[in-house]
């Protein structure tokens, strides 16, 4: 399929978007996609699922980090 004839769902810049709006709940979308080969989806899978585990561990940090500074103002 063509870039012309491939559904709005299909275009990389949704897919961008998908994978910075909801990260690892956009994979499906993107195996679906029959541009991408079946190495490509695993390597990129593999890579967004470390990225989101690892931000996930900085946003707890972050969190607890901002919680003890808010503890210790009252």
């Amino acid at each position: 399929m063509s870039e012309k004839q491939s559904k709005w769902y299909f275009k990389t810049s949704v897919l961008i978007t998908a994978f910075l709006s909801v990260g690892p709940l956009a994979l499906p979308l993107f195996w679906f996609n029959p541009r991408f080969s079946r190495k490509a989806k695993i390597i990129i899978s593999v890579i967004i699922i470390i990225l989101s585990y690892y931000l996930g561990i900085v946003l707890i940090g972050s969190i607890k980090s901002i919680s003890n500074l808010y503890q210790q103002v009252l």
